[in-house]
């Protein structure tokens, strides 16, 4: 397998990013490769310093940054030789499976595509978070961000998206799927998840069990829960912001809560494109870095792409 990472992506790249690939490989198969994309000198001179050598990396050498404020289409364009356009040239070629990175979110998305483009009938690809369950599973939350505005058909398409991600990356046979409203009769809510829930009540693309609450989100009523991107997004900054008061409280030892911490989970799959793609916390430390490809593999190993793309057809 052969995983790509954006050593320049992320607040504290190339220091952060190298010491996560280091950590990463000595987790890997030997037959797994990681391809390390970024400015060359740099990336030995970290090696280095970290005893690692390069004989156990492909190193890319990049020569142009895409900065976390660069916009991201504009960016793309004026910057060919960069970290992330050259990683999406060898998805996009097959030279690699899966890329990954830290970096500006809004260059991912549109790399990816631009690059590898949607699968056939995905309406909006979008991106998910794994929120930690109180019973000990994993939620998954989709739209986090993506798709501020979306249609009943798009939130539907979701609910598969979700469902798939659940069952074949995190091993739930049948996972629940529930509408993110502000009551659970089928009458509440907005136009918009009104007009959704007629569309999921009774489908067979998914177990859709109806509405959930927001008090709902961290027990164990649903395993996927869909909404749009402007309310997942408040939904999981508003998890973040939790986390971090609980943490200065230094409450954080609670097994539980521990759970919240970005690190364990690394990043998130954009969901919809024809080859896997992830994208990290932007904070990423090594752990999270080491966790985002170690996420990658794993999205690969489960062909995640290929069972929606069968689902689709």
């Amino acid at each position: 397998m052969r995983i790509g990472i954006d050593i320049m992506g992320g607040d504290y790249s190339p220091k952060k990013t190298i010491q996560g690939a280091i950590l990463a490989q000595k987790e890997l198969l030997s037959s797994d490769k990681l391809y390390l994309f970024g400015e060359k000198n740099i990336i030995l001179k970290h090696l280095e310093l970290n005893n690692s050598h390069e004989k156990y990396f492909n190193i890319i050498d990049c020569k142009e940054i895409i900065q976390m404020g660069d916009h991201p289409i504009k960016s793309l364009k004026q910057k060919p030789k960069s970290s992330i356009s050259i990683g999406f040239q060898f998805l996009s070629n097959g030279e690699i499976d899966g890329f990954a990175s830290a970096g500006n979110t809004g260059a991912l998305f549109v790399g990816g595509l631009y690059s590898v483009k949607s699968i056939s009938g995905i309406i909006r690809p979008c991106l998910s978070s794994v929120l930690p369950k109180e019973n000990g599973g994993e939620g998954i939350l989709l739209d986090v961000g993506a798709n501020a505005d979306c249609k009943a058909d798009v939130l539907y398409q979701f609910g598969i998206l979700g469902s798939l991600l659940s069952k074949y990356v995190y091993g739930l046979k049948n996972p629940k799927v529930g509408l993110l409203n502000l009551g659970e009769e089928k009458t509440k809510g907005s136009l918009l998840t009104q007009a959704t829930y007629e569309a999921m009540d009774g489908n067979h693309d998914y177990n859709f069990i109806g509405n959930i609450e927001g008090r709902d989100i961290f027990e164990e009523t649903s395993d996927v829960i869909v909404c749009d991107g402007f309310t997942g997004n408040v939904v999981l900054k508003q998890a973040e912001a939790f986390y971090r008061i609980i943490k200065r409280r230094n409450l954080d030892n609670d097994k539980y809560f521990k759970r919240f911490n970005y690190e364990n989970y690394g990043g998130t799959p954009i969901l919809g494109l024809n080859k896997t793609v992830v994208i990290g916390h932007g904070i990423s430390n090594e752990i999270a870095i080491k966790n985002m490809i170690l996420l990658t593999k794993d999205i690969i190993n489960a062909k995640l792409c290929e069972k929606i793309k069968e689902t689709l057809n």
